[in-house]
């Protein structure tokens, strides 16, 4: 009967939100909070010692703002700091526990301002900081040791609800579930693109010669994978979880070491915590007076804390919130499936998918500007313009290389007096050690094409998985232009 399926399916979400509403200790959100903070306060002061600020959204004289954000664009100096340091203040703030609501929406919104700004700066664990920033502005991570308790601006509690807790593990179990799922392609199961980024290196703190080791290096492949897949929920289960959690710290310590991905191996460590008790800090302070010898304090209860801050039912727009919410994070993943080519070479359904350290690209060539009156050609190498870290990453995302060679040619038409502009991708792209070739078809006029939110780009030259043997192919036929 239709009517016993509508009621079974409201007694299971009633007993769920039963369950999330249940008292907990505060103590690992608390700690999530203050790690969260510090770490984003350790990134402001790396993005603001490097420059990068002035070198990401200063001094390049085009950005690439997502689609239909276009009114969002970078502040003049040097206000463009000014609200950097809103993240620096918010982030400070947070790990503190001082103005926790307000430091909190803050940061979201400074941080978001920069993370929208431009595409080609998308990085996942920016990405991710948003994801935890929004789920802790959702909860009481404040009542448990944050200036905001000492001094009464929020009512001070050693409980809060269980689901905050529940909410972080979940959104982690997604990010790290994922970061193995698609993975489990032929060129990570091949070892690439670790063995080329892997060379021998007996200078490394770690590893040494094997690094010389090709079966030790796609060995390591396949361990990040089950890593990832099979850990990852590992870690929902008392038994195995200090083991698993010890061999992410070992795994994340490693990447920092050998790559460059900022706050990323640090932010997961600190997050990953909140897969052990809620109260698991007095555990440690516990077990840490007894190895020294020390009696262990009783455990203290607070009952005139807990009267002081009464835990409310989850409420039931919460509840959908989070329910669309995770309906969302486990969609975007899974979204290139709507697209027939390979993500690693369109780049269709390569955002928010967790898609980290997969792909390695050598991008040579550039564009070639065209008046197609006169026949005049000039080449043009975009690592002028954009730098070269930014060049490559625009030569290998179709959209962004679009866009490129759209602004090209308006700027081109202002400066140079042609009446048109034909811009044409004369570049070639190698993907994870593959016989370069061309990514994008050299005798279409990028500026003349449509942009496509929910089919391939007709555009884009399909991979070729193998070279022809003794045979180059012409990448770059003669530009179709009128013969002056």
């Amino acid at each position: 009967m239709p009517g016993f399926g509508v009621c079974r399916t409201m007694t299971v979400f009633t007993r769920m939100r039963a369950s999330l509403s249940e008292p907990i200790s505060g103590q690992s959100l608390a700690v999530t909070r203050i790690l969260f903070g510090a770490i984003l306060l350790w990134d402001y002061v790396r993005y603001m010692t490097g420059n990068r600020i002035l070198g990401f959204y200063v001094l390049p004289p085009v950005q690439f703002p997502y689609f239909g954000l276009d009114f969002i664009q970078p502040f003049p100096e040097p206000w463009i700091y000014v609200a950097w340091g809103a993240v620096g203040v918010s982030a400070a703030c947070i790990m503190l526990g001082l103005f926790f609501r307000a430091a909190i929406i803050v940061f979201i919104i400074a941080f978001g301002y920069f993370f929208l700004l431009d595409r080609v700066q998308y990085l996942n664990h920016n990405y991710m900081v948003l994801l935890y920033a929004v789920l802790l502005a959702l909860s009481p991570a404040n009542r448990v040791w944050s200036v905001d308790a000492l001094l009464g601006l929020t009512a001070r509690a050693d409980r809060i609800p269980r689901w905050p807790v529940t909410a972080i593990r979940l959104q982690t179990e997604i990010i790290l579930v994922f970061a193995g799922l698609v993975k489990i392609t032929d060129d990570w199961l091949r070892g690439q693109p670790l063995l080329l980024w892997l060379p021998p290196n007996r200078d490394a703190v770690f590893y040494g010669a094997l690094f010389e080791s090709e079966p030790f290096i796609i060995a390591t492949s396949w361990a990040v994978v089950a890593l990832h897949v099979l850990g990852a929920p590992l870690l929902l289960y008392r038994r195995t979880r200090l083991a698993v959690f010890l061999i992410y710290v070992f795994f994340h310590i490693s990447n920092a070491v050998l790559f460059n991905i900022g706050i990323f191996p640090w932010l997961t460590i600190a997050i990953t915590l909140i897969f052990f008790d809620p109260d698991w800090p007095s555990q440690l302070l516990r077990r840490g007076r007894a190895w020294f010898g020390r009696a262990a304090r009783p455990a203290a209860d607070h009952p005139d804390r807990a009267a002081s801050c009464s835990l409310r039912p989850m409420g039931t727009g919460l509840s959908i919130l989070l329910v669309v919410w995770f309906s969302v994070q486990l969609f975007l993943p899974v979204r290139q499936a709507l697209f027939p080519n390979l993500v690693g070479w369109t780049g269709d359904g390569h955002r928010f998918s967790w898609r980290m350290r997969v792909y390695s690209r050598k991008v040579e060539g550039g564009y070639v500007a065209a008046n197609p009156e006169t026949g005049e050609q000039y080449f043009l190498d975009p690592a002028d313009v954009l730098g070269p870290r930014s060049a490559r990453y625009v030569m290998t995302r179709a959209d962004l290389s679009r866009d490129f060679a759209i602004w090209l040619g308006e700027r081109l038409k202002s400066h140079s007096g042609w009446p048109s502009v034909r811009i044409y991708a004369r570049y070639t792209v190698s993907l994870n050690g593959r016989p370069a070739q061309a990514f994008i078809d050299p005798t279409v006029d990028l500026t003349a094409t449509g942009r496509n939110l929910f089919s391939p780009d007709p555009w884009i030259v399909p991979l070729e998985t193998r070279a022809s043997v003794g045979k180059v192919p012409e990448w770059f036929p003669p530009l179709p232009l009128q013969k002056p």
